[in-house]
């Protein structure tokens, strides 16, 4: 990928703060943590993703960050991937785009949406209209998901502000849906995944690095369609617990991800990512 140097407007740093409580955001990762938590507990704690929480605050309190030249180009290339993204939705919907920013955090963080931990990966809290992000978790997405790469970690962050056109466009609440929480559960993460692909077709148009804009390189793509395969719900509960279980996604599989971010690459097209009406 080549991209250019921003200003970081797109970002907030919130890598000292801390807090307290317990958060239901909705996220892209992480879901190793809960597969696993469901499995022994019987619950199904995925019913708790997206669904709002505890707005409170008082138990933040911030420290001092340390880091490292590695660490800040990360944060540089994170602001330059969310200024690309939204530029492009800015594009689509007009002033029904209200910009959001990526919340950097380390270890935990207190969100309207209450406490989240890294564990959960990262996310976006549609109470405070900000997509959530640890850092160390593109380190997990090479190491333990085997999904290396620049644009597989632009498809993370593009896969998030999918989630936030959703709640800008009122799609989640609106589209009427007859199935259980599972099931819509799967339908939205599915659109998130095509509404990056949407982006993805963007950034694959030649010249936009003269432009100043995200421009991808060859065997980009690739990269992306490896990360989606890579944090399907069957692959994830085949790694954790040795067993399927289909009734208890909430993402979709490897081949229903790929599908759809592949349906967005291809169409450029929001258009073609109703999962609501088009299936799986």
């Amino acid at each position: 990928m080549r991209w250019t140097l921003g200003d970081r407007t797109n970002v907030e740093d919130f890598r000292g703060r801390s807090g307290g409580g317990f958060g239901i955001p909705l996220g892209i990762g992480g879901v190793l943590v809960l597969l696993v938590g469901s499995w022994l507990t019987g619950v199904n704690l995925f019913s708790l993703v997206g669904t709002g929480g505890s707005t409170s605050t008082d138990a933040s309190y911030s420290r001092p960050v340390s880091s490292t030249p590695e660490e800040e180009k990360k944060i540089d290339f994170v602001d330059a991937v969310m200024a690309d993204v939204q530029q492009s939705w800015q594009q689509r919907l007009g002033a029904r785009y209200q910009p959001t920013k990526v919340r950097l955090f380390r270890h935990a963080i207190q969100s309207a949406c209450g406490l989240s931990q890294s564990a959960t990966g990262p996310f976006y809290c549609p109470a405070d209209a900000r997509v959530y992000l640890d850092l160390e978790f593109f380190d997990e997405l090479q190491r333990r998901f085997h999904a290396p790469g620049d644009f597989a970690e632009a498809y993370v962050i593009a896969h998030e502000v999918g989630h936030h056109v959703q709640n800008l466009t009122g799609v989640i609440d609106r589209e009427p849906f007859s199935g259980n929480a599972n099931e819509r559960s799967v339908r939205v993460e599915l659109q998130a995944d095509c509404y990056a692909g949407v982006w993805g077709h963007d950034a694959a148009q030649s010249g936009r690095a003269a432009k100043g804009r995200v421009e991808l390189d060859p065997g980009d793509v690739e990269e992306a369609l490896n990360a989606a395969a890579a944090i399907g719900d069957d692959r994830l509960q085949r790694i954790s617990t040795g067993h399927v279980m289909p009734d208890k996604f909430t993402h979709g599989t490897s081949a229903q991800r790929v599908s759809w971010f592949k349906r967005g690459m291809d169409t450029g097209n929001a258009a073609a990512c109703d999962t609501f009406k088009n299936g799986q």
